[in-house]
C-alpha cells in the first residue's frame, strides 16, 4: 500500500513533482510549471530557481529549464524526449476521458517490474483519487502495469519475477493469462487502500505496447456494474490516442 501522508507539505510536494516533470518532460518553462502545478508564476519561478541553485536544473539562453547534473545524464536524453512526446500525444484523449467518466485518468509506462506515472488528470468530483504524476508502483499490482506485463512472453515474465515466492508467481502468471485475451486489468485496493482502477494498453503501429491508460476511482464509488461503461470509455480514448502513436518507439 502507498497512502498519502496525513499531513502533506504542499511546497515540498510541488518541488518533488517539479523534479519528476524535469525528468519526464525534459524541458520546462515557468508558465508550464505554474499551469501544471496550479501555482502562481512567481512561485513557479522561485521553485525553479532553487532547483537551479542546487544543480537539479539548468536554464538555457531561451529561459527554458532543463534537467541538471543531479538528475543524471539520462534525464535529458532521447528517452526523456520520447516520454515527453508520449505524454503530449496522449493528453488530449486523457482530458476527454476524464470529462466523460469524471474520474482521475492516468498515463503510465513500465520499467522492468515497476510502472511510472507520467501524467494524471484529476477528477472534478469532491471525492477523488489524487494526482499520481511521478509515482512508481509495482507493475504486477497496478492495473496498467498488469496489462503491460501481459504482453510479455512467459519466459520473460518468469525471469522478471524469479524472486517472487512460487505461489505468488504462479498466481500472477495465471492472472496475466486471464488479462491477455480480454485486454484490460483491474486493481481493487491492490496498491492503495480505498482506490480501484481499470487499465488498458496503448500500442504503436506495430501493435507493441508503449504505455497504458488507467481510470482511478475511490473504491467507495466503484461497483462491478460500472465496469462495462468505464471500459467502453477507456477503449474509446485509446482509439483516439493510438493514431498519434503509429511510429512511436518501444
Amino acid at each position: 500500500m502507498k497512502n498519502k501522508p496525513a499531513y502533506p507539505l504542499g511546497s515540498v510536494d510541488n518541488a518533488l513533482l517539479l523534479l519528476h516533470m524535469l525528468r519526464d518532460q525534459g524541458r520546462l518553462k515557468v508558465t508550464d510549471v505554474a499551469k501544471e502545478l496550479g501555482i502562481a508564476r512567481s512561485t513557479a519561478h522561485r521553485l525553479l530557481a532553487m532547483l537551479v541553485y542546487r544543480d537539479f536544473a539548468v536554464q538555457d539562453e531561451h529561459h527554458t529549464y532543463l534537467p541538471g547534473p543531479f538528475l543524471g545524464p539520462a534525464a535529458g536524453d532521447g528517452g526523456g524526449s520520447s516520454l515527453r512526446e508520449l505524454r503530449a500525444h496522449v493528453r488530449p484523449a486523457m482530458e476527454a476521458l476524464c470529462a466523460r467518466v469524471r474520474e482521475t485518468v492516468n498515463l503510465m509506462v513500465r520499467m522492468g517490474t515497476e510502472v511510472r506515472f507520467l501524467d494524471s488528470i484529476e477528477s472534478p468530483q469532491i471525492l477523488y483519487v489524487g494526482d499520481r504524476r511521478g509515482t512508481i508502483l509495482p507493475a504486477h499490482r497496478a492495473s496498467g502495469g498488469k496489462v503491460l506485463l501481459s504482453s510479455l512472453p512467459r519466459d520473460q515474465l518468469t525471469a522478471l519475477y524469479q524472486d517472487l515466492p512460487d505461489q505468488e508467481r504462479v498466481s500472477l502468471l495465471r492472472e496475466l493469462d486471464e488479462i491477455r485475451p480480454r485486454g484490460y486489468a483491474l486493481n481493487l485496493d491492490g496498491t492503495e487502500q480505498g482506490v480501484s482502477a481499470i487499465g488498458a494498453a496503448l500500442r504503436n503501429g506495430r501493435g507493441t505496447p508503449v504505455g497504458a491508460l488507467s481510470i482511478s476511482i475511490p473504491s467507495a464509488r466503484y461497483t462491478p456494474d460500472r465496469l462495462p461503461s468505464l471500459l467502453t470509455d477507456l477503449r474509446q480514448s485509446i482509439t483516439e490516442a493510438e493514431p498519434h502513436l503509429t511510429d512511436f518507439p518501444t
